[in-house]
């Protein structure tokens, strides 16, 4: 880990969250009811969509973590397909993730919007005791360090959000990378109404 991109913050000055079900436990990717669509097809958290984008050559692991009811059985059944990760993973999964809580923030704009906004202009940590990369782990009384990367996403998308119109938010371009794919088709421009129309659209997830 490149020690410059590690941050140190004091837990009582930040909008913080591990629990779900605690306050801003929403910016968590684990958080139930924030439901996506990407290509038709119905994905019940921000984490299954990221987990599955590990593995766009195999349509069938991607079928097997959106599948999932639970964000958490999502990533653990990730688990013994790590050989199958893509091979620039460690390069594009920052990008990745920018994208999927974009994705999360268009389909759940009502939800999603209020609770990133109600952060203010505080520093948005992840709070984790393992994974000091996507979140800060402790590092004394109320001392957490990390690179923190997903709260400065998301702090980065709050000062977008403050700055332009939700128009701006609501369309969601593929990122320009190789081989983004779901369920074996190239992603495809995520909009804000592919939510509401996906009663009439579900694509069937056996049907690769």
């Amino acid at each position: 880990m490149n020690q410059a991109n590690i941050r140190q913050y004091d837990l009582r000055n930040v909008a913080s969250f591990r629990i779900t079900s605690e306050k801003w436990g929403e910016l968590s990717n684990m958080c139930a009811g924030f439901p996506l669509v990407v290509n038709n097809t119905q994905i019940r958290s921000a984490e299954a969509l990221y987990q599955a984008c590990r593995f766009p050559s195999y349509p069938e692991i991607q079928k097997k973590i959106i599948e999932q009811n639970s964000p958490m059985i999502a990533k653990k059944v990730t688990r013994p397909y790590m050989g199958d990760t893509r091979g620039d993973w460690m390069d594009v999964r920052i990008l990745i993730m920018k994208w999927v809580i974009r994705v999360k923030l268009a389909q759940n704009w009502d939800t999603f919007s209020k609770v990133l906004l109600s952060t203010n202009c505080i520093d948005i940590v992840e709070v984790s005791s393992k994974d000091d990369f996507w979140g800060a782990k402790p590092h004394g009384d109320n001392v957490y360090r990390g690179v923190n990367a997903l709260g400065r996403l998301l702090m980065e998308l709050r000062l977008q959000m403050q700055n332009n119109n939700r128009e701006n938010f609501l369309h969601v371009k593929p990122l320009a990378i190789e081989n983004f794919f779901l369920l074996g088709e190239k992603i495809e421009l995520v909009r804000h109404t592919d939510a509401n129309k996906y009663k009439s659209k579900q694509k069937n997830l056996f049907d690769i």
